[in-house]
C-alpha cells in the first residue's frame, strides 16, 4: 500500500512498483543462499550474489570496493571519494540523508547501511519495500577485516575479497609488532576542533594509537568521542599533538596550540598532520594511516632522544 509515509520519504508509485520488483531478492535464512551477520547482529540473506549495490557511507563505499564488489556498485552518497572512480558512481544523496526516489530507481538488490550513520527511518523504509540492507561498522582491526570478507560473501567476491582481508590482517598486525616495544609518546589526538573532541582507547583511533607505542592522554574518558578544551590538553601536556584536520591538505587545527609554548608538543615541535581519509574511515587505508602515525611518534621519541 502505498501510504502516507511514503510520500513524506519522497517515493512516487513508480518507484515504488520498481522496490516491490526486488523482493524476491531477500531468502530466508533457512535457504541454500548466501548470508552474512551484520554489525547489527542480524542475518541477511540473498538468493544470489548481489549484482546492483548501494553504499550509504564514503567508509562502505571503501569497503565495498575493498572487497572487490567495486563493480557491483550502482549508488554511493557524498564525500564516497575512494577509489577515484568510486566518484563517478550516481550519488543518492548524503550519508544523513538520503534521496530514496533516486536510490529506489536505481534498483539496488544490497543496501549497505552504516550503523551510526544513516537515518534510521530512511533504511527501515528500504527494508519495508523488500530491499536487504546490510549493516556494517568495524570498531576494531578485526572487524575491518570481517566486513570486508562478509561484503564479499553477500557480492560473489569472495577470492579477491579474503586478499584484501588476509594482507590488511598481516599488515596491522606486523606495525604492532614493529612498534610495541618502543618507548611509550604521551599523544593527544585531536578528531574535531569545535566543539574540541578527542578519541578514547576504545575507539579505532585510539587503537592505532596503541600499535603506534603511543600512550593516548584521553584514553581512559568513558565516552568514545570524548569532548574536552584547551585547559584539559594543557593539564594532559602531551608530547605529540596529532590532527587531521578537514581536508586532506588542511593543517590549521595543529596553529591552534602554537600559542601554547609551554605546551610539551609545542616546546619540541612534535605538532603532527595525518590525513583523515587515511585514519578516520576503518578500512584498509588505516594500514597506511598507521604507518604514517607511527613514523610521527618515532619522531618525537627521535628527538627526546638528542635532547
Amino acid at each position: 500500500m502505498f501510504t502516507l509515509a511514503n510520500r513524506k520519504n519522497g517515493l512516487t508509485r513508480g518507484a515504488l512498483g520498481l522496490a516491490l520488483l526486488l523482493m524476491p531478492t531477500v531468502a530466508p535464512a533457512h535457504d541454500h543462499s548466501r548470508c552474512a551477520v551484520d554489525d547489527r547482529d542480524r542475518e541477511v540473506c540473498l538468493y544470489n550474489a548481489a549484482q546492483r549495490i548501494a553504499t550509504l557511507s564514503p567508509g562502505a563505499t571503501e569497503l565495498t570496493y575493498a572487497a572487490g564488489a567495486g563493480d557491483q556498485v550502482v549508488a554511493v552518497v557524498s564525500y564516497s571519494d575512494y577509489p577515484p572512480e568510486a566518484k563517478q558512481v550516481a550519488s543518492v544523496g548524503s550519508h544523513t540523508r538520503i534521496d530514496l526516489e533516486k536510490l529506489v530507481g536505481l534498483a539496488p538488490d544490497l543496501v549497505i547501511g552504516w550503523v551510526t550513520g544513516n537515518p534510521a527511518e530512511q533504511l527501515e523504509t528500504l527494508e519495508a519495500l523488500g530491499m536487504p540492507v546490510f549493516y556494517i561498522e568495524p570498531r576494531d582491526m578485526d572487524g575491518v577485516a570481517s566486513a570486508i570478507e562478509r561484503l564479499a560473501r553477500l557480492a560473489g567476491t569472495e577470492v579477491a575479497g579474503q586478499a584484501v582481508a588476509d594482507n590488511f590482517h598481516t599488515t596491522m598486525k606486523a606495525l604492532e609488532e614493529r612498534y610495541r616495544d618502543r618507548e611509550p609518546v604521551a599523544t593527544f589526538y585531536q578528531v574535531w576542533d569545535e566543539p574540541l573532541m578527542s578519541v578514547n582507547d576504545q575507539h579505532l583511533i585510539g587503537q592505532v594509537v596503541d600499535i603506534c607505542g603511543g600512550q593516548n592522554v584521553f584514553g581512559e574518558q568513558t565516552r568514545l568521542v570524548p569532548r574536552i578544551d584547551d585547559e584539559a590538553v594543557l593539564a594532559a601536556n602531551p608530547e605529540a599533538i596529532v590532527a587531521g584536520g578537514m581536508g586532506e591538505e588542511n593543517r590549521h587545527w595543529l596553529t591552534h596550540w602554537e600559542q601554547y609554548a609551554n605546551l610539551k608538543a609545542v616546546a619540541e615541535d612534535n605538532l603532527f598532520f595525518v590525513p583523515p581519509s587515511l585514519i578516520q574511515r576503518p578500512t584498509p587505508r588505516l594500514m597506511e594511516g598507521t604507518q604514517l602515525l607511527c613514523e610521527k611518534l618515532d619522531i618525537a621519541r627521535q628527538k627526546r632522544e638528542r635532547s
